[in-house]
């Protein structure tokens, strides 16, 4: 097969016990907020395969050595984001591996054997929005963590990220933030009137309703640039480019409130 876009679902904390056990606190403290029954948390990452080769796409910590990372972004707070120990990197890592693969749940998932999606979703990773993790800086009502890299990346490729499901019993924190950041619906989903649009360009603040994502709040929207080169990063196939949809018109102004 040319080409194929795999989706895998990794155990929160997979191979790192405190990890996993931080998680699970998380999760008792947010079923008892949300009066439901805990449920097990999931980590997604990608393999895409183009006829140029196979590329890893994940989000993780930053360390030292080539990856393949194209991006990255800042740790709780983008103060803290200035050490290392408090980054990220977004890896798109050409013949790479997945980490503790072999703990996958119901992996992996084919999402497409179309080889334009495939090359587009190749292309769009250095796109993605550097937002913090764990923050929700879009007013989503969902942080920001790998899961929202996956599912923005998805959704920007043009594959049906609404229909793309956990594990049974399983939660995947941050995947509707990245749906939401790329414009696709959901039941919270309310598209950016024309007054938000005017405050944005103004510089007002939008109200308290709005920044906290609640009934009636719009939802920054950052979609990809109309058009995105193909990145000159270690391992990307020169012959990968794509031509996007159109950008929203408040695409720059979102961009430069988030990086304030």
């Amino acid at each position: 097969m040319s080409a194929a876009v795999d989706l895998y679902w990794l155990p929160l904390g997979a191979g790192e016990r405190s990890v996993r056990f931080n998680g699970r606190v998380y999760e008792a403290l947010a079923a008892w907020a949300a009066h439901r029954p805990a449920r097990d948390l999931y980590h997604s990452a990608l393999e895409v395969r183009v006829p140029e080769g196979r590329f890893v796409i994940e989000m993780t910590p930053a360390v030292a050595g080539d990856h393949g990372a194209v991006a990255g972004g800042a740790v709780g707070s983008r103060w803290a984001g200035r050490l290392r120990l408090f980054r990220y990197e977004i890896r798109r890592w050409r013949d790479g591996r997945i980490p503790d693969v072999r703990e996958a749940v119901d992996s992996p998932r084919r999402l497409s054997g179309d080889e334009a999606r495939a090359r587009r979703l190749v292309a769009l990773v250095p796109r993605v929005p550097a937002l913090v993790w764990g923050r929700d800086e879009l007013g989503a009502g969902d942080m920001w963590n790998s899961n929202s890299v996956v599912s923005w990346l998805l959704a920007s490729s043009g594959l049906d990220v609404e229909s793309i499901q956990p594990p049974p019993g399983g939660r995947a924190p941050g995947w509707r933030a990245g749906i939401l950041a790329a414009g696709g619906s959901s039941r919270t989903h309310v598209e950016r009137p024309a007054a938000d649009v005017r405050a944005c360009a103004t510089g007002t603040r939008p109200s308290p309703a709005r920044r906290a994502g609640s009934a009636g709040a719009s939802i920054a929207v950052i979609r990809p640039p109309e058009t995105v080169n193909p990145s000159t990063a270690t391992g990307t196939p020169a012959s990968v480019a794509t031509r996007p949809a159109a950008p929203s018109t408040i695409t720059g102004c979102v961009r430069r409130r988030v990086e304030k």
